[in-house]
């Protein structure tokens, strides 16, 4: 068998390439929602891009603004039932995106297009064309730049949303501002690994983080380390399986999940035994 093989073709090196960029973004915006409580809005808004997608086709514009306008609408309808209801907001999440997830199918499956549900919901990483390609490196740019300009007070928002107000901070601005990088952040993770499994891109690494340290800068560097490497193992062990590549970075992402969360030095389930 020869090892290098997968090094030998530019679709693998430039799979590998974009799925290192969305797993570091993701893996950014992953320790933000971890620590904000946020993990079922990642879920929510992932699966809530459907229609968007389903109508940017019908309507003739580029899918990734479709799904970034239906993933924004589900996190506000969320906010404002939740604001007038005495539902609890893990609650109306899941109302909200099943209920726009099974709308988005019914669409599909109505709707002849020539866009393959397998690749919406799956991901397509080396087979991804050149305007995907774009639409991912500048859905990333946007987070990033955004995320660095903003992180104090983002930072603050998190950890002491009081202390944010009384200095003057508008955290009604900064609340729908990180729900929108979260639905850009999920239009540029589509086309690597799709709606279902991204879900997975922004949690895990942000979990193995949390369970690594206490420290947020270094919270970022493990959860980036940590998203980078399962990106490219993952799309080089996709080659020798033939399986699929987003699925493989996922169960990648899950055995470091599962070492941190036995042998993380603070927080591993078998610190006591090493």
């Amino acid at each position: 068998m020869d090892l290098l093989a997968p090094l030998h073709y530019s679709f693998m090196l430039q799979a590998m390439g974009v799925a290192a960029l969305v797993g570091a973004v993701c893996a950014i915006l992953s320790c933000y929602l971890v620590l904000k409580g946020w993990s079922l809005m990642g879920d929510a808004v992932s699966h809530s891009v459907l229609p968007g997608i389903v109508l940017a086709y019908i309507m003739g514009i580029p899918l990734g603004l479709g799904a970034f306008v239906s993933g924004l609408l589900c996190a506000t309808a969320t906010g404002w039932i939740k604001n007038n209801s005495r539902i609890k907001e893990d609650t109306v999440m899941g109302v909200v995106f099943t209920g726009l997830f099974a709308i988005g199918l019914v669409m599909f499956t109505k709707i002849q297009t020539d866009v393959h549900l397998n690749h919406v919901l799956f991901g397509s990483l080396l087979g991804i064309e050149k305007s995907d390609l774009i639409q991912a490196l500048l859905s990333s740019g946007i987070t990033l730049a955004i995320i660095v300009t903003l992180r104090k007070d983002l930072l603050l928002f998190l950890f002491d949303i009081h202390h944010a107000k009384a200095i003057g901070l508008n955290v009604k601005f900064l609340h729908y501002l990180l729900l929108a990088i979260l639905a850009a952040t999920i239009v540029a993770s589509l086309q690597a690994v799709g709606i279902i499994l991204t879900v997975a891109m922004l949690i895990t690494p942000g979990c193995i983080a949390f369970l690594a340290t206490d420290n947020f800068d270094e919270m970022l560097q493990i959860a980036t380390l940590s998203a980078v490497s399962s990106a490219v193992l993952g799309t080089y062990i996709s080659y020798f399986l033939n399986g699929s590549t987003g699925a493989c970075i996922v169960l990648c992402q899950g055995f470091f999940f599962i070492i941190a969360l036995l042998f993380s030095p603070k927080k591993g389930l078998l610190k006591g035994l090493l």
